[in-house]
């Protein structure tokens, strides 16, 4: 018998190791950002945002975004009710029918309540024919009239009767899309450009940055709006909506460069960066393999604080009438339509698109800023 085991010692078995016990980056990364509840509420808004505007607008839209109602032009909102003035509760939500007047002396159209008449709101009701997803025929909506007698507009209509919430949701689409679409394209310069100049460094360094200083030395809203008066006014909506987005993606990549400049400047001192020059490793290699993958992180806070202001340079340029035009529909030209006086005074509900734009920036602000605290390993959310 051995000393070990006449001393009465127990042979040590050795536990099997646990795979990667704290989980990899990105999975730390998740469950740091589900730990943020503002970060968590920003990314359901912005997937809802996409879902109802960018993939099925036609569904949730009640009506065609051109569909013009000749008895309900420049109309308020419809309030949804569910008790009559008798007082009998419907557990069917209904409106009421809208009775036209003209002010003899003033000749000013006005609206009233019909109480005499109400039409029940149904769900997944047929209405006008779409093409889901652009292919699929389809001509169920998620509510409408029940009975297809009447007009259900809960935002109102507009100055020629085409309804508000159903131009506000395929407006979103232009908006959001755009956003989407000239983030991805700065972002890609932004971030080829920036990694490049600091990992060679020298001429090349100095000719992008150069350049970046230039484009931030000019205010960003007067260059947009120079920029886009310069689009040819006999060019087609949709060029006209491919030179908008280039013109905001070209304008923005200037930031993103210079902060991915400062992180390869660090990164490209690592040890295993210097391995991969040892081994012989070819500069595209280090950069698109090894550089760009460690500025991940931040090149996707980036990406979602960045679609904010896409999204409000659009706006502003459909505003001030240098956007897209119609018949294209985005809410920056729908709000054009309510940038005078007397749209504001007599059809306040003009302004509704604002609403979505709010959102929408918020919602992205909050996502932005919950994935920057989950990039941050150091950070307690």
């Amino acid at each position: 018998m051995s000393v070990a085991q006449s001393e009465g010692d127990v042979p040590q078995v050795k536990a099997p190791a646990r795979r990667n016990a704290d989980g990899t980056y990105w999975s730390q990364t998740r469950r740091r950002f589900m730990r943020s509840r503002v970060g968590v509420a920003g990314a359901v808004v912005v997937l809802v945002l996409y879902l109802i505007c960018l993939i099925l607008p036609e569904f949730f839209a009640p009506y065609d975004p051109e569909s013009k109602n000749a008895q309900y032009f420049g109309g308020p909102p419809q309030v949804v009710r569910f008790v009559d003035d008798e007082g009998q509760l419907s557990i069917q939500p209904f409106v009421y029918g809208v009775a036209r007047k003209i002010d003899p002396k003033t000749m000013q159209r006005t609206f009233a309540e019909d109480r005499s008449v109400h039409y029940p709101i149904g769900f997944f009701v047929r209405g006008d024919a779409y093409k889901l997803f652009g292919f699929i025929p389809a001509d169920i909506h998620l509510f409408g009239s029940a009975d297809g007698k009447g007009h259900v507009n809960l935002l109102g209509t507009d100055r020629i009767g085409r309804d508000v919430l159903s131009r506000m949701i395929h407006g979103g689409r232009l908006s959001l899309s755009m956003g989407l679409i000239g983030v991805s394209i700065s972002l890609i310069l932004g971030a080829v450009l920036g990694t490049v100049a600091g990992y060679f460094g020298g001429v090349t360094d100095n000719v992008v940055m150069r350049a970046t200083e230039v484009l931030m030395a000019f205010p960003t809203l007067p260059l947009w709006m120079t920029l886009a008066a310069a689009v040819p006014p006999d060019w087609s909506p949709t060029a006209v909506y491919i030179g908008i987005t280039a013109i905001l993606a070209l304008v923005a990549w200037g930031t993103l460069a210079r902060e991915v400049r400062g992180k390869v400047l660090a990164l490209r001192e690592e040890e295993y960066v210097l391995a991969g020059r040892v081994m012989g490793a070819s500069h595209a290699r280090l950069i698109f393999r090894h550089l760009l993958p460690g500025c991940f992180s931040h090149i996707i806070v980036v990406a979602t604080l960045a679609i904010p202001s896409m999204i409000i340079a659009e706006t502003a340029l459909g505003f001030l009438g240098l956007g897209v035009k119609p018949p294209m529909i985005s809410w920056g030209v729908m709000l054009n339509e309510a940038q005078n006086i007397r749209s504001i005074a007599h059809t306040p509900w003009l302004l509704f698109p604002a609403i979505p734009v709010i959102v929408s920036i918020l919602a992205f602000n909050f996502l932005g800023d919950g994935m920057r605290d989950a990039a941050d390993p150091q950070s307690e959310l």
